[in-house]
């Protein structure tokens, strides 16, 4: 883009992606420019989610005289999209930026570049997306809703956790887990919303069975959920607008009556988070989870949850304007396409990994995954390449997660970390930390569970979630 944003290479090259233009690079180089030129203006953002709680983000652009449009609207532009899924929102107040505020309004309007991420929005919240501009001294105050949840072990607990290629369950009494499972299945493929009901009930049953009663239960899946209502989730993809809103919504709360138990479900990410803190007894926990998707969670300095979406596969993570597109949400260098199961299946090629290794054309992305580490478990340099890529934007990636959250420990976790490759990318992020980010790199833990608990790990924190 013509007098745009500088995008910087980073020193750290992915081994298979040498493109790459990190996010936080950009958005450092942007805000020294901006400093430099002496012709800084304040920018501030505010996002209204629901019940009027409102939160807001304040940062400096060039001011008029600069004339550097180009290099406002394209930062602005990224930094909405981050902010509405970092912290989710029905209403964008942009304060003391009337140009900016109308690149947004038409990037967010019918038609734009960003109508997907309105659209879905509008459904989250049930209320029609909306962009507004104002003065600095009318912008709205921040109010937000953190709340405890989760850290319940008492009783007799059942815990789910639903991915896109199997759905775990745990049977908890008094804090000790007493069962835990895998199961595959599909769901993002089904158009027929009793494959889910049937699913999940058979998960729990088959953790109840190992109880002597049902007292609470807990469930963790990708996708953002409202009051145990499911608003928005890959999972049920596949599933009619219609048959969505009557059959899938109010599902969870349909199985908790069922049950005749209280049952809680919130976002994977954020009882990635909840583990974290369980596990390494302390605050200020950022968990990703890395499985079909990418999902984000967040405990903040003071132990809460605090009803930001944390929906991270949405974030951009790569300004290089050639980088991976989403198809979901047509947006390109967002986390869906990095770190998870189709970050891997989009590197196997480039690596060389093909038909002579066991894929095959049509090969689903876990199936594809399940081939790269086996390959990773012999030794294959392909492989290991792949997931020092992962690792190095990983480095990146938390970089830049670091300039929106509070935080103290990263929690890694999800199927692609599992055998070698979490040893691997952890390695090449705390290389790229140390390395660009030293400062960084003293503040920040970089963790992951150990085998057992990283398979299971998100439906016994689940299994806490209700309280009795």
């Amino acid at each position: 883009m013509a007098n745009g944003m500088k995008l910087v290479s980073p020193e750290i090259v992915p081994p298979l992606d040498p493109e790459f233009k990190p996010a936080v690079l950009a958005c450092h180089a942007f805000a020294d420019e901006v400093q430099a030129s002496g012709k800084g203006a304040p920018l501030a953002i505010a996002l209204e989610r629901e019940e009027g709680t409102v939160t807001r983000y304040e940062t400096e652009v060039f001011g008029p005289e600069a004339r550097r449009e180009a290099a406002n609207n394209q930062y602005a532009e990224r930094l909405v999209k981050f902010l509405l899924w970092q912290r989710g929102g029905w209403k964008i107040t942009i304060g003391g930026c009337p140009d900016i505020a109308v690149t947004i309004k038409e990037a967010y309007g019918p038609g734009g570049i960003r109508e997907f991420d309105a659209d879905l929005m509008a459904g989250v919240y049930e209320r029609p997306f909306t962009v507004e501009s104002c003065e600095l001294e009318e912008m709205p105050e921040a109010s937000e809703g953190a709340r405890a949840i989760g850290g319940h072990l008492e009783g007799c607990r059942v815990g789910f956790d639903l991915g896109a290629s199997d759905r775990k369950a745990s049977a908890v009494i008094d804090g000790e887990v007493v069962f835990s499972e895998e199961v595959e299945w599909a769901p993002k493929t089904q158009s027929d919303p009793q494959y889910h009901w049937d699913g999940v009930m058979d998960s729990i049953r088959r953790a109840a069975e190992h109880l002597p009663r049902v007292d609470a239960i807990g469930g963790s899946a990708a996708g953002i959920y409202v009051n145990n209502r499911a608003l928005v989730a890959s999972l049920f993809r596949g599933i009619p607008e219609q048959e969505f809103d009557t059959k899938i919504k109010g599902m969870f709360i349909k199985i908790g009556q069922e049950w005749n138990a209280p049952l809680v479900v919130v976002n994977d990410g954020d009882v990635t988070a909840l583990a974290g803190g369980m596990e390494l007894e302390d605050v200020g926990i950022l968990g990703i989870a890395m499985g079909s998707s990418e999902a984000g969670g967040y405990l903040d300095m003071n132990g809460h949850i605090n009803g930001w979406l944390n929906e991270l596969a949405f974030c951009p993570v790569d300004y290089n304007p050639n980088a991976a597109v989403d198809e979901w949400s047509q947006d390109y260098g967002v986390g869906a396409k990095y770190f998870n199961q189709q970050g891997v299946a989009r590197l196997a090629p480039v690596a060389g990994i093909g038909a002579a290794d066991g894929i095959e054309e049509g090969m689903g992305e876990p199936e594809i995954l399940k081939v790269v580490q086996e390959l990773l478990a012999s030794g294959d340099e392909r492989a290991e390449k792949i997931l020092a890529t992962i690792g190095v934007w990983l480095g990146y990636a938390i970089a830049h997660y670091a300039d929106f959250y509070d935080m103290k420990h990263v929690l890694i976790l999800g199927r692609v970390t599992s055998g070698r490759g979490a040893e691997i990318m952890m390695r090449e992020a705390e290389r790229v930390l140390r390395h660009e980010f030293p400062l960084l790199a003293e503040r920040i833990g970089l963790h992951t569970p150990d085998e057992a608990s990283k398979r299971v790990g998100q439906a016994i924190a689940a299994a806490s979630l209700p309280e009795i």
